[in-house]
């Protein structure tokens, strides 16, 4: 009988709209790409510099514990360069509509109580113990989360399309201001590498925030759109069952 009152007690509840699943999933599958293509793109020249020029014979800024390999190189940038492509594309209409729906205010801009010293202390020491954030975390997400959603999606995104665009001589041809922009064509490079160790770090990390936090509940709720919760949950995080 308990079991029954538990599957009574349990309702669905709206947690992404259809453009905002779309949109992960296709970021998801493209960043996916671009990750594998990236590696294979880099054993060509596993060595980061800061100017214009870089050869694997010269001295180097950053040396990666990385086999030389040649034979990758061809591929990995027609696949780079698709990948690229849908993750841009993908990413922009999702910016568009998130401002034109009110999706990016709402949702990731922190509320004024979240940006209190006191809120973001707890919300720093609640990540420091690799805590969940519970039934709250269904509501809004914390201050963290949305500093760390917010800074991908306006300055991380847009480092990595303009330093990629930096690396590519018909772009740079056409505007060569980007080198002043970044310092030179293997300072681009450079950035482009760093910038993308600090995304793969946020994946990590966000997987790591879907483990803590009901990862079947959480997949469901990005797949179908809803999730379940019961009405201890909606209580605890004053959401409305509707």
């Amino acid at each position: 009988m308990s079991g029954t009152m538990t599957a009574r007690a349990e309702v669905a509840v709206r947690r992404h709209p259809l453009w905002v699943r779309l949109a992960h999933w296709v970021n998801a599958g493209a960043f996916a790409a671009l990750a594998v293509s990236g590696v294979a793109i880099l054993l060509a020249l596993p060595r980061l510099f800061w100017g214009e020029t870089g050869a694997n014979d010269a001295p180097a800024w950053i040396v990666l514990p990385l086999p030389v390999n040649l034979e990758q190189t061809g591929w990995g940038r027609n696949l780079h360069f698709l990948a690229a492509w849908i993750f841009v594309l993908n990413g922009a209409l999702y910016l568009l509509i998130a401002l034109a729906s009110g999706h990016l205010l709402r949702r990731l801009t922190p509320d004024r109580d979240q940006l209190h010293p006191r809120h973001i202390a707890a919300d720093l020491r609640a990540h420091l113990r690799l805590s969940g954030s519970g039934a709250a975390g269904a509501r809004r997400y914390n201050v963290l989360q949305k500093l760390a959603y917010l800074a991908v999606i306006l300055v991380l995104a847009p480092v990595m399309l303009l330093s990629g665009l930096t690396m590519a001589p018909g772009v740079t041809a056409a505007y060569p201001e980007l080198f002043t922009l970044f310092g030179g064509r293997q300072s681009a490079r450079t950035i482009h590498f760093l910038s993308a160790v600090l995304l793969v770090g946020f994946l990590l990390i966000h997987v790591w925030q879907v483990l803590a936090n009901g990862p079947l509940d959480l997949m469901r709720g990005m797949i179908t759109g809803r999730s379940a919760r019961t009405s201890a949950d909606r209580a605890t995080s004053g959401e409305d069952p509707r």
